[in-house]
């Protein structure tokens, strides 16, 4: 049966993540914890992969309980430690240093800063999409399939592309649960120029989007609402959790209802 294989969490946009054994939906559908932080620079915009390849080479770790985060350029061997909260203007200058213009970290404790805030809720995929794109291309394995799509729900026990059946057409949600969270799947997740780039060195490979394109339009599964492909750089689903469901817990294991 389906079940909830992996909660991921990413505590400060666009840095590392945490695997958790649960994760807890807070009034606005997000989960908590997740993209609560962001960096951000003198004139609003987020500084993420998007913007800036370096944010790539940062490797982060976090302790949620005690909220501290250790932060390491990738191929050194200096760690920084700072509470997120107490040591505020100390991470920023870390962050500010290292970037090479000021940033402010940004916080939001109760929807985060999620890429799609119509659909603030986890994005979900199966493990077997993960594995099956990893026979797309040369040297890329599991692991970074997970960097560099950073989804925060992974299915087991279903087969790849599953989470295609979690939209409709653009005028519906499609309802389905996983332990006692009711969950709208919205539609699929477009993505940007992240997934193209080595995640731990921020080197983009030049043909990744095209090759990704050609097979996303070879697998999409026969049952997919194809309307909602105007074109094919599109994985993982957009959800979102209704208010009532604020509070309850995801857990790893929980079984997926549809």
């Amino acid at each position: 049966m389906a079940y909830l294989d992996r909660i991921f969490i990413y505590p400060i946009k666009s840095l590392d993540g945490i695997a958790v054994n649960r994760a807890i939906v807070l009034e606005s559908g997000a989960l908590k914890g997740d993209r609560e932080f962001a960096i951000i620079d003198t004139q609003g915009n987020y500084v993420n992969g998007k913007r800036n390849a370096k944010v790539h080479q940062i490797r982060s770790q976090f302790d949620l309980e005690e909220r501290i985060v250790s932060l390491q350029i990738e191929g050194t061997e200096q760690t920084e430690s700072f509470h997120l909260e107490g040591d505020r203007p100390l991470l920023e200058a870390w962050l500010s240093a290292y970037l090479g213009f000021p940033v402010t970290l940004g916080q939001n404790t109760e929807v985060g800063f999620p890429d799609d805030r119509d659909s603030p809720g986890p994005t979900v995929i199966s493990t077997a999409t993960l594995e099956n794109i990893t026979t797309w291309f040369s040297g890329v394995k599991f692991e970074d399939a997970q960097l560099r799509f950073r989804t925060n729900l992974e299915i087991g026990d279903v087969a790849a592309f599953w989470e295609d059946c979690l939209y409709g057409e653009a005028d519906r949600v499609v309802p389905f649960q996983i332990g006692e969270v009711l969950m709208h799947g919205v539609n699929p997740c477009q993505r940007c120029i992240v997934p193209t780039r080595n995640a731990i060195t921020g080197e983009q490979d030049a043909t990744f989007q095209k090759t990704f394109v050609a097979r996303r339009r070879e697998m999409l599964p026969e049952w997919a609402e194809r309307s909602r492909f105007n074109h094919f750089y599109k994985l993982a689903v957009n959800t979102r959790i209704p208010a009532s469901q604020a509070k309850k817990v995801l857990n790893s294991g929980d079984l997926v209802k549809r």
